[in-house]
């Protein structure tokens, strides 16, 4: 099944490694990532599309435990 997250990092050194790595770690194949900074923080909004078998909630709650995510939401893609 197909997923996107939504999700706020801090604009820090590895936070994208850090979520690539836990994604594939819990048997996540990402598809598609983009993101952009925000200019007036140090913030960055990252939209993120994945595939696997497992049910969402357990990458959602794994994303969330990292210091770098602020935010994280997922729904399932249409």
């Amino acid at each position: 099944m197909r997923y996107q997250f939504e999700m706020t990092l801090r604009r820090a050194e590895g936070a994208l490694v850090r979520v690539l790595g836990t994604t594939e770690r819990r048997g996540f194949r990402p598809l598609a990532f983009e993101g952009a900074a925000r200019e007036d923080s140090d913030r960055w909004n990252l939209r993120m599309t994945v595939e696997g078998d497992r049910a969402a909630g357990a990458l959602q709650g794994q994303l969330a435990k990292l210091y770098d995510c602020l935010s994280v939401e997922v729904q399932p893609c249409r």
